[in-house]
């Protein structure tokens, strides 16, 4: 059996800062519609948007990242803390 640790600070902070971004990202679009688009539950999106969910899968993230045009790059950028602007 497999045994998850804590999520240490670094991790949390982490899962804010690309919660966040997300959710710029998002801009006028409804949550519900990006999750659709991304094959999530509008939920998934809504935690990981407020780092309540700070390590979602790497599917998860690509599939999101897809439903709003980003770059993975840019989401691993924005996730170590590096200043990443949303084009518009």
């Amino acid at each position: 059996m497999m045994v998850r640790l804590p999520h240490t600070p670094e991790t949390l902070a982490r899962g804010r800062r690309v919660g966040t971004f997300l959710r710029e990202a998002r801009g006028g679009r409804s949550i519900v519609d990006v999750a659709a688009c991304a094959g999530i539950s509008a939920e998934t999106l809504r935690k990981i948007e407020t780092g309540r969910l700070p390590t979602p899968s790497f599917e998860t993230v690509a599939a999101v990242a897809a439903a709003l045009h980003l770059s993975l790059d840019d989401i691993a950028d924005h996730a170590r803390g590096e200043d990443v602007a949303l084009s518009a």
